[in-house]
């Protein structure tokens, strides 16, 4: 572990001329007294967590919580920045679950290992094993996500199509879908299927391993790669094959897809439950909701995890930080809160009992059975993004690898270039 914190505050340094990192103080929230101000720093607009913050300062008169947002893109840099300069103007930040690996063995996040066993009944076990690094707990999780298939159900009707079922014993396989897809535009749909997050590691990653793949890490410490196994090149060929082929489109991505589907021009959607509202606003015709597929033979998984929030250790107001990430995370109502002005599922199982209703009645008759859907995906499909001190490096790389893989790229020989890239990367690591 010694090796690898040296090597990420080195890579750190050569990559944005930090300085040198700061180092942990387990359990010295015991000895301060939790009162005065508590500053959070996220991506998020400040009305998104007002409620949270409201509701904690009206239980507890003696603490005041300051909220500072970064730009998400800016976010990951800005806050190694200030962590490596030991910024003790934040107590509490946002953790991007797959970026605490690094972020814990670099010294910036407090261990709350104490607290492990809330924890693990607070939430669920993906949720929770995503923030323990080497045998620590260094954050708590605040909100959760999942895939599902939102369909048009006017452009299948079209086509002769009879919907997908919401029921996940009923869970359609990526080989029907494509098909149903490919009827859809023969009767008219401009496209037939579209991934949210198209060239995302997140999105990627369930197809990858319900093709036979791994996650692509593994090793005693999480610092083997492969993503060359039969399972990679299956799901890559898949995914290489529905751009080539027209089913799905090129030349749209990040967060701009959804307004394909809004717009009428996709026939399938697998998208996010902040997709509910949205296409609940926003969507003019008839459409519904069914678990995400599979492929034949495969396994059934979906994607999990979201942002934690953990203590950085050069807090001079652990105490009270301590105090507030609690409520946020372990106590149901306080979790409910961060959830007030957003359409995402809080991580907190109780909270999310209370929410997931909510969300289905906003959709009306397009998300019946959205809540159990949703449920049942975090009980029994979830797979969480690998926990490594390398993760950060293996998503560029690979993401990069998906962009130019549904460019046109051969799926087997960018892989065995993006292993070698990954690989060259992680040297420093090993």
């Amino acid at each position: 572990m010694k090796r690898h914190v040296a090597a990420i505050a080195g890579l750190a340094v050569a990559a944005l001329a930090l300085s040198s990192c700061a180092t942990s103080d387990a359990g010295s929230t015991d000895s301060e007294d939790a009162s005065g101000t508590v500053r959070l720093l996220g991506p998020e607009d400040p009305k998104v967590f007002a409620p949270v913050i409201a509701a904690f300062e009206d239980g507890h008169p003696d603490i005041t919580v300051e909220y500072s947002q970064v730009p998400f893109d800016q976010y990951a840099t800005t806050l190694q920045q200030r962590l490596s300069a030991e910024d003790d103007t934040i107590d509490v930040f946002a953790v991007d679950q797959p970026n605490l690996a690094q972020i814990a063995a670099q010294g910036f996040l407090e261990d709350l290992s104490a607290l492990q066993s809330e924890a693990k009944d607070a939430t669920s076990a993906a949720q929770y094993e995503i923030n323990v690094y080497d045998g620590k707990m260094y954050a708590l999780s605040i909100w959760n996500s999942t895939q599902m298939l939102f369909y048009n159900k006017d452009l299948l009707a079209a086509a002769g199509v009879e919907a997908p079922s919401v029921d996940p014993a009923e869970r359609w396989t990526w080989e029907q879908t494509a098909e149903a897809g490919r009827a859809a535009q023969a009767a008219g749909a401009e496209s037939g299927l579209l991934l949210e997050q198209v060239e995302a590691y997140y999105q990627l990653q369930p197809l990858i391993e319900s093709a036979g793949g791994g996650s692509g890490i593994s090793g005693p410490d999480m610092l083997d790669v492969d993503v060359t196994d039969e399972g990679w090149e299956k799901a890559l060929s898949w995914y290489a094959d529905s751009f080539e082929s027209g089913l799905s489109p090129r030349g749209v991505g990040g967060f701009q897809t959804s307004a394909v589907f809004t717009d009428q021009k996709v026939a399938f959607f697998v998208g996010g439950p902040w997709d509910v509202g949205g296409f609940a606003a926003n969507a003019t015709f008839d459409w519904g909701v069914a678990p995400q597929p599979y492929f034949e033979g495969g396994a059934e998984v979906t994607p999990t995890g979201s942002w934690s929030w953990g203590i950085n250790t050069a807090s001079k107001n652990k105490a009270a930080a301590q105090e507030f990430l609690e409520f946020a995370a372990l106590d149901p109502a306080g979790n409910l809160a961060t959830t007030e002005a957003t359409t995402i599922i809080p991580a907190n199982t109780e909270a999310a009992a209370e929410y997931l209703p909510g969300l289905e009645e906003l959709a009306g008759e397009h998300g019946a059975g959205v809540a159990d859907l949703i449920t049942s995906e975090i009980d029994d499909t979830a797979v969480a993004r690998p926990v490594s001190v390398g993760y950060v490096q293996f998503e560029s790389l690979i993401n990069k690898a998906f962009a130019d893989i549904r460019n046109g790229a051969d799926p087997a020989e960018r892989l065995e270039q993006a292993q070698s890239q990954i690989e060259d990367a992680w040297s420093q690591l090993q």
